[in-house]
């Protein structure tokens, strides 16, 4: 009997460990299986759901971030890069930049930076080559100041000589 009752323990031992490893599998895998919808859901929700236009109709938020671009200067850069690629804001740019040189703002910034004054002459040059259009008004618009100012009138002397040089190079 010794022997009988020995493997009704073995027996039920047995049984016993092998519902332990499958009720530990069927709760690892409910497990698993929470963890991944959960995990599916997160994510669902926490798609990023950015829209530029909603954002730049409020005056703080539009504010703030053309802050963050005027201050870092690699992010201005990019957007001037972007921006030149467009004809409608190369033409804003452009009306403005003609608008501080009317006001005097252009040439105040520059007295105190040749670099910057250098920098923007081939720049207004550059540009003016792409975009001849460009060039007319800047060259109807200089005509106009010439005539107002001594000072302009040397500029659109240099300008010209700087004109004929690089067509004379191509």
């Amino acid at each position: 009997m010794t022997i009988a009752l020995e493997s009704v323990v073995d027996f039920l031992t047995d049984f016993k460990n092998t519902v332990n490893i499958n009720l530990n599998n069927f709760i690892m895998k409910n497990i698993l299986i929470f963890l991944a919808i959960a995990t599916l859901l997160l994510t669902a929700s926490c798609k990023s759901t950015f829209n530029a236009s909603e954002t730049l109709q409020n005056d703080e938020n539009r504010k703030d971030l053309y802050q963050s671009v005027i201050s870092d200067p690699i992010k201005l850069t990019e957007f001037l890069e972007v921006a030149s690629s467009n004809k409608e804001a190369q033409m804003l740019l452009m009306k403005n930049h003609m608008k501080m040189m009317e006001d005097g703002k252009m040439m105040e910034m520059m007295k105190g930076n040749p670099e910057m004054k250098i920098k923007m002459e081939e720049k207004m040059q550059e540009m003016m080559e792409k975009n001849p259009e460009m060039k007319k008004m800047m060259m109807m618009k200089m005509m106009e100041k010439m005539q107002e100012n001594l000072e302009m009138m040397q500029k659109m002397k240099e300008m010209d000589k700087m004109d004929k040089k690089h067509s004379d190079h191509q």
